[in-house]
């Protein structure tokens, strides 16, 4: 595999509905995508930087600059046996994960491509099949909360997720389980707590919850560490896991029991799989993450949820919950069993628009071998 040609695009996309997290409320997604090209063969990845630095201190901007002008020369028209290589190639630059992960996403999509089969296989997945679980923002009201979370598991989805803050917890959970019954469900905290909420997060203990997805500082393990001692519900790690180095620390520490893997935060598929394979290597279960993708994005994330111990439901929802139109074709959508069939034609398996992918794009940039 040789890359000739990168092709990046600012898209910008309006959402079906609002989202908000701890990090505030959006309405509308901008993000990088990234095209590479060998012998006339494409493969397409997708940056989860957003437009502001809430959840990363990466952006939509520091990406768009880091790609073009550190990590295309580094990968434009070297030769690569496989595209595990790749990140190492792009070693050489410190941090910007997301923006590293979009290029060498796109280059594993473009080397299954090569080969004629999924990028599932690839990867090394093993189903044909993904549990679906769905991610539900902080609403204007609990009644509003109560609604979406009926709607969404009368959609089939296998488990629900809420976000929570100060003031928009405990009662939030309490009138779920009031209304919903023992249904499959989990929160998300977007390190909106510190250690001194220790005994505020321990009431959510009586509510049988699955998961308290990272409650304390985004880059902090040790408290994290503290915080599981104190609590009985298993903390899960997603903002604090961005390497493997991270992700051993957390595991020796016992600073989680889970670990969320998003392969734009760990720097792409490579590192996502390391990940995944320390983890299985512990006996601890990961489970796949969402960042808002288009169904490009998306279709990424439902190839590497194929490896064998993504064995929780992860954020990988139906297209028509975000966008509509999608940039692809058909788009993503959950079955009635609360499955997601994984495509089966090569790459990522899914038709992109063109079209559509031209009216969303803000700014274009294409980059050559010299």
């Amino acid at each position: 595999m040789r890359i000739e040609r990168i092709e990046l695009r600012v898209l910008q996309l309006p959402l079906v509905r609002f989202f908000e997290t701890s990090f505030g409320r959006i309405s509308e997604r901008s993000f990088v995508l990234v095209s590479v090209e060998d012998a006339g063969a494409i493969g397409i990845g997708e940056c989860v930087a957003d437009a502001h630095p809430y959840y990363s201190a990466e952006t939509t901007r520091t990406a768009w600059h880091v790609i073009a002008d550190f990590l295309a020369p580094l990968v434009l028209g070297r030769h690569f046996d496989h595209p595990r290589d790749i990140l190492d190639a792009l070693g050489r630059v410190r941090g910007h994960n997301m923006a590293k992960a979009a290029v060498e996403m796109a280059a594993w999509d473009l080397y299954a491509r090569q080969q004629g089969v999924s990028l599932a296989r690839v990867l090394g997945g093993t189903r044909d099949a993904i549990a679906s679980g769905v991610s539900i923002g902080i609403q204007d009201s609990l009644d509003e909360l109560v609604e979406r979370v009926v709607i969404e598991r009368a959609a089939g989805y296998r488990r629900v997720k809420i976000k929570i803050k100060p003031g928009w917890d405990v009662s939030a959970v309490a009138r779920i389980r009031e209304a919903c019954g023992d249904i499959p469900l989990m929160v998300d905290a977007n390190a909106a707590y510190t250690l001194d909420d220790a005994p505020h997060l321990a009431r959510l203990d009586e509510f049988g919850l699955m998961m308290i997805e990272q409650p304390l500082e985004y880059d902090d393990i040790r408290d994290h560490a503290r915080l599981q001692r104190e609590v009985r519900t298993a903390i899960c790690l997603d903002e604090s896991i961005d390497n493997v180095r991270n992700a051993v620390e957390a595991i020796e520490l016992g600073a989680c029991r889970i670990i969320n893997i998003k392969p734009g935060r760990l720097g792409g598929h490579a590192a996502a799989i390391r990940v995944h394979d320390l983890a299985a290597a512990n006996a601890m279960p990961v489970w796949h993450g969402g960042m808002l993708e288009s169904g490009i994005g998306r279709a990424h994330n439902i190839h590497l949820s194929t490896l064998p111990n993504f064995t929780l439901p992860g954020d990988v929802a139906a297209s028509c919950r975000y966008f509509v139109p999608d940039l692809i074709d058909p788009e993503i959508v959950v079955r009635a069993d609360g499955t997601i069939a994984v495509p089966d034609a090569p790459g990522i398996g899914v038709h992109v628009i063109a079209e559509r992918v031209a009216a969303a794009t803000m700014e274009k940039m294409e980059l050559r071998v010299a």
